[in-house]
């Protein structure tokens, strides 16, 4: 991509050719517009983990509700609902992962920082909240797709007219969501709960940790996953590269995407572990997404993350082996090792 004065010159991708023989077109982008696009991404980044902790509470926490379908049907509203949630959660990820590639490839910098994530404790309340989320987004991806034409750049034009469509059948799909009669009678539990002893504060917040911590991983490597895509179009500089049509940074970015779909299934265990036991998940990351530059640069940050991960994790491990709690035990174990599967996945490359 090259920027003359206030205007970027788009290139096509065909290969092996001087930038004068290349078809161009001129679209003069702005700090406005690329914020923008950003506005966008961190919406889309807050519904997908939003609509994600919503499907574990409504399948942990919810589904132990007493409801006679509960006896009489094989699955529940509340299973019904949380698979649509979780559907839709992955969907609004590769929304996200869409505008960010959109962005680099203008030659902005895509956020990392997510719109206020707000779960809910009925299915109702999910309706409501999530019907406002897509609202908002409608009329913000309206805004997007006028300043778009205006400009020109018909490729983010497209791209926000596909995701607008997908926004408006989730918006019509909370909005039939309303109807639903959520109303409970009492919890009836007995009186005996000493194997739910062990979740204290301290280990819940323990198990906290690891929720923040997926979710940093999957901003990160989501956002790495499309500016290593960015990066690889531009520099196809030997033979064999031209040829195998892959760079590193390529290489790089197809490993992300594969690493940030096991890091999602880790979030839905450890969020529905934490629901099942009757407490509450954060929602914010922590540490917060480090992106960096090149494609070596994302190696350093996520060999780091995995690495921090692991040490965590076995934290936990010992903390549930001490307290009796071998369902949190095993599942941190088979956590574990898809994470040291990532670390040296991104060792091999030193």
């Amino acid at each position: 991509m090259v920027k003359s004065q206030n205007r970027y010159i788009l290139p096509s991708k065909k290969v092996g050719c001087s930038l004068l023989e290349l078809t161009i077109m001129a679209v003069e982008i702005t700090d406005e517009y690329i914020e923008l696009l950003n506005k966008g991404v961190s919406r889309e980044i807050q519904v997908s983990v939003q609509y994600i902790l919503q499907h574990a509470k409504a399948e942990e926490k919810l589904l132990r509700k007493i409801k006679q379908e509960n006896y009489l049907l094989e699955k529940t509203t509340y299973e019904t609902i949380a698979k649509d949630l979780k559907e839709i959660s992955i969907q609004e990820m590769k929304h996200a992962a869409k505008i960010i590639e959109r962005i680099y490839y203008l030659g902005g910098k895509a956020t990392t920082k997510s719109s206020k994530v707000t779960v809910g404790e009925t299915l109702k309340e999910f309706a409501e909240l999530d019907m406002k989320a897509e609202e908002e987004a409608l009329v913000l991806y309206r805004e997007v797709i006028e300043a778009a034409r205006v400009i020109g750049d018909m490729e983010t034009y497209d791209d926000f007219l596909d995701i607008y469509s997908d926004e408006e059948k989730h918006f019509f799909r909370f909005q039939e969501l309303l109807t639903i009669d959520d109303s409970e009678p009492p919890e009836n539990e007995p009186d005996s709960k000493r194997f739910r002893e062990v979740f204290t504060d301290d280990y819940i917040e323990m198990l906290n940790k690891a929720v923040a911590a997926e979710i940093c991983a999957i901003i990160q490597y989501t956002n790495q996953h499309e500016k290593a895509n960015w990066i690889a179009l531009r520099k196809l500089e030997t033979p064999l590269e031209v040829i195998s049509d892959k760079t590193r940074a390529k290489v790089v970015s197809e490993l992300l995407k594969k690493t940030f779909m096991v890091e999602m299934q880790h979030l839905e265990m450890i969020t529905e572990r934490i629901y099942r036991n009757k407490f509450e998940c954060v929602s914010v990351p922590d540490p917060l997404p480090e992106i960096g530059e090149t494609a070596d640069d994302f190696l350093i940050l996520d060999h780091k993350a995995e690495d921090d991960a692991i040490m965590l994790y076995r934290e936990i491990v010992e903390e549930a082996l001490k307290r009796g709690d071998t369902v949190t035990r095993r599942m941190f174990e088979k956590i574990i090792d898809d994470e040291e599967g990532h670390y040296w996945a991104f060792d091999d490359f030193f």
